[in-house]
């Protein structure tokens, strides 16, 4: 029986990815039209970031322009990375792990981002330490509503950085030695026995991810209203949107190629076919978001009021009140 069904399964099929020359080779002009597109977009994602780090540089102090620069770039490297994986499909181990360290190091930078926004450390401690801060967001305490608020302290606040660094840290050093493995054949997606290495290594960067998300949550969601006019909001959902594409909709793209409901289509495999579609889709939505962010990062913004000038604008606003009720 398992004769006759290898028997009817193109062997290309049950190959590895294809080498890149044999996918130029077997291109007609509806793929290499599709192909050119998808590299023109990824070349101007790319050279809209560059132009868009130079404005950065020049316009914005330190160390808030580093910050920026990393954020806004997540979209460009996840678009330029999926069209090396897409015209070489044996590299999409390496590109995946390129796209996915970059993107963890965002995570922890979109925390950094917010906290300089409101001034730096020591400014954003004098304006909430004492403040209670709700804990009970996504992703993994959105239904604990009984979670009591936690007054912010410098204590609170290095435990929320760290829980967004270890990510970035942990994220970079698993994706290191997943692709030492690969090398050595000992890590494959389609393993899903005990005795394999991706069953035990995806779900825990997967346990790592949420931990990491939750902090920046936190902060997100207690300091948003004061970071409004900074453009705070639409920022933190192109984030938020750049993670959903990137992790989410890969992971459902490949566990339905492993199933095989991404048909094989030689010389792709369901697996490496899944996979290309995966970079294709990637590269015109970063293409949309990288213009998104242009509009949101490629301008200045005028700086946050301190608190005691909220304070005395406050004061004032209530005496004219006061003395235009006298005058009444």
């Amino acid at each position: 029986m398992e004769e006759t069904l290898n028997g009817t399964i193109h062997p290309a099929c049950l190959q590895e990815p294809p080498l890149a020359i044999d996918v130029i080779r077997q291109m007609d002009v509806f793929d290499f039209s599709l192909y050119s597109m998808l590299t023109f977009m990824s070349c101007i994602s790319l050279l809209l970031y560059l132009e868009q780090c130079v404005f950065i540089y020049k316009k914005l102090p330190t160390p808030k322009k580093t910050t920026l620069i990393w954020t806004s770039g997540a979209a460009p490297v996840i678009a330029v990375m999926s069209c090396f994986g897409m015209w070489i499909p044996r590299a999409v181990m390496i590109t995946d792990m390129t796209s996915n360290c970059y993107f963890a190091v965002v995570v922890y930078k979109i925390l950094v981002l917010m906290i300089e926004e409101l001034g730096g450390t020591n400014s954003f401690l004098k304006r909430f330490t004492g403040e209670t801060f709700l804990i009970s967001t996504g992703p993994c305490c959105c239904c604990c509503r009984c979670l009591p608020r936690v007054p912010m302290s410098r204590r609170l606040l290095f435990w929320l950085k760290v829980g967004a660094l270890q990510y970035a840290i942990l994220k970079t050093v698993l994706s290191v030695v997943a692709v030492v493995l690969w090398t050595n054949g000992n890590f494959d997606l389609s393993d899903l026995e005990i005795t394999g290495t991706a069953i035990w290594i995806n779900p825990f960067i997967g346990v790592l991810t949420i931990i990491s998300l939750w902090p920046v949550a936190i902060i997100f969601m207690n300091t948003n209203r004061y970071l409004r006019g900074l453009n705070m909001v639409p920022k933190y959902a192109m984030y938020q949107l750049v993670l959903v594409l990137s992790q989410l909709q890969t992971s459902i793209i490949n566990i339905l190629a492993l199933d095989g409901t991404i048909a094989c289509s030689p010389p792709f495999s369901s697996q490496a076919r899944g996979s290309m579609l995966s970079q294709q889709m990637m590269i015109m939505e970063m293409f949309i978001i990288c213009l998104v962010n242009r509009f949101l990062y490629r301008r200045t913004y005028d700086a946050l009021p301190s608190e005691e000038q909220d304070n005395d604008q406050n004061a004032k606003f209530d005496e004219l009140k006061v003395l235009e009720e006298h005058d009444v």
